[in-house]
């Protein structure tokens, strides 16, 4: 990690910082940073919004809130005309890597309140007006000027002296969640963090199920979202960033098919990126789901109890990869030691017509960084997805739209994920090969988070010169010694996740 003299990039430069750190086991450490304190000039307010967002069942989807000049300007003329202090407000990004930046649309605010609960009842008074509206803290807007305050945890892993493992996990299956706390405790890990972006809505996939690459002990059971980093994590405590794409095959006969993915429901590909003929888009493009009707998924063992269900045929393979049946509606248990093959659409007649009874067909897939060189994990080894990358050489390398942050037509949803400040969990590897993961708090007052741009800076402060970001806002968790020790921001606590990444102890 960087020197403990070295202030965060956060607010004025002499706001009071203080840094505590303990050894956790030979070669990991725990860094708490806690900078800066309570802005007298942020306050609570109501941010008038445009009905979008509300139908989705994910927490941290952004409301669309900006509009251009003239319709925020006549909406606050109406607010006002309605008795509602209402003005309307230009919102300006910094540009990154792959982003101009510049002006993102306009918001209406109604209000400024010493508190959450009149604020809160400001918007039922605007919802009773026939409106829509959240209720938001000035102090998550991200002006450089905030005075705090930020509260920051970072786990540093040395692998000169680290005898443990560093290790990501899905827990019992691929298709449900379960909490970092209680994926730590299953295995005796020291410390975890949250790790991947993952399925939360069922009209999605399977709850889960990682949206985006995911190797756990050298074997891929989630295909990359196309051309996305990895965060790339070995046993020993080393750690890589690296962009990947994938091929997938399965052979018969002298005939192949490609397949679409792997260990996910067909036909629903999360953060897209997938492949030729997907909707709308086969590019990356965050917390969006696309489809294709027509779609040839493997899936093993590790899946779940059950494969999923819906129209269409299966191949069930036994351990050696004879077809055992064939099922003319997918979905069900597969056999011990066994996998199984599903097709829609269009690829229904060739995979029936390739998957005889006793016939042994080949499923291989192939992993390849952004230089086109084959990756081959080892069984020490697991990749767990991630986006958009951070710092590359020692630089600030942000890619919001490589990796699909950038919504066409839609400012709102970059206004809400990237611009403004959120919970982040942020990971990568410093100058002496140290792996470092961070989380930050948000979305209270006692902890404002960080943009995505403020996290490529902190990055950097620590000393990263390669990092990247992980999945953040309620799923941001970080565990030691059996206790959740950040503050996760859903009201429910802390949040199910689709995988982690663990520190465990030295095996005996």
């Amino acid at each position: 990690m960087a020197d403990a003299g070295e202030a965060l990039p956060l607010g004025p430069a002499r706001l009071a910082e203080t840094r505590t750190t303990r050894t956790l086991q030979p070669g990991l450490t725990l860094t708490r940073i806690v900078r800066g304190t309570v802005d007298p000039a942020h306050h609570w307010t109501v941010e008038a919004t445009i009905p979008g967002g509300d139908t989705s069942p994910d927490p941290d989807a952004p409301p669309t809130t900006l509009k251009d000049k003239a319709s925020a300007d006549e909406l606050a003329a109406d607010l006002r005309a309605e008795g509602f202090d209402a003005r309307a407000e230009q919102v300006t990004t910094p540009s990154t890597t792959d982003y101009a930046g510049g002006t993102l649309g306009w918001r209406v605010r109604i209000g400024s309140f010493t508190s959450q609960s009149a604020a809160a009842t400001e918007r039922i008074r605007v919802i009773n007006a026939g409106h829509s509206g959240s209720v938001t803290y000035t102090g998550w807007d991200g002006a450089t000027t905030d005075r705090g305050p930020w509260r920051i945890d970072v786990l540093t892993v040395d692998p000169r002296t680290f005898r443990g493992t560093l290790d990501a996990t899905y827990g019992p299956d691929i298709e449900n969640r379960e909490t970092v706390s209680t994926l730590a405790t299953d295995a005796g890990a020291v410390a975890a963090v949250n790790a991947g972006f993952f399925v939360l809505d069922p009209r999605s996939g399977a709850p889960g199920d990682p949206a985006g690459i995911g190797v756990y002990d050298g074997r891929l059971l989630s295909e990359p979202v196309g051309g996305r980093p990895g965060l790339v994590v070995h046993d020993g405590g080393r750690s890589a960033i690296t962009r990947l794409t994938w091929e997938g095959r399965v052979t018969a006969r002298g005939t192949t098919l490609p397949l679409d993915g792997v260990d996910r429901v067909p036909g629903l590909i999360r953060n897209c990126g997938g492949s030729e003929g997907d909707s709308p888009t086969s590019l990356p493009l965050h917390d969006v789901t696309c489809t294709n009707p027509d779609q040839l998924v493997a899936f093993t063992q590790e899946y779940g109890a059950n494969t999923p269900q819906g129209e269409g045929v299966e191949a069930v393979l036994d351990n050696r990869g004879r077809v055992l049946q064939l099922r003319s509606v997918r979905g069900g248990p597969l056999p011990s030691g066994g996998s199984s093959i599903q097709a829609t659409g269009r690829h229904v007649a060739a995979l029936t017509a390739l998957a005889r009874p006793g016939e042994r067909l080949r499923v291989e897939t192939t992993l390849r960084d952004d230089r086109g060189r084959r990756v081959t994990p080892s069984p020490g080894t697991d990749i767990v997805n991630a986006g958009p990358e951070l710092v590359r050489d020692g630089r600030l390398h942000v890619t919001p739209a490589t990796d699909g942050m950038v919504h066409p037509g839609d400012p709102s949803w970059y206004y809400g994920w990237v611009h403004k400040r959120n919970p982040r969990t942020l990971a990568g590897t410093d100058a002496a090969g140290r792996t470092v993961l961070v989380t930050a708090d948000g979305r209270s007052t006692d902890s404002l988070g960080l943009s995505i741009t403020e996290s490529a800076k902190v990055a950097r402060s620590l000393g990263l010169r390669d990092a990247v970001n992980l999945d953040g806002g309620g799923s941001t968790t970080m565990v030691a010694n059996g206790q959740v020790i950040n503050k996760p921001s859903d009201a429910a606590g802390e949040r199910p996740v689709g995988d982690a990444l663990l520190i465990l102890p030295r095996r005996r």
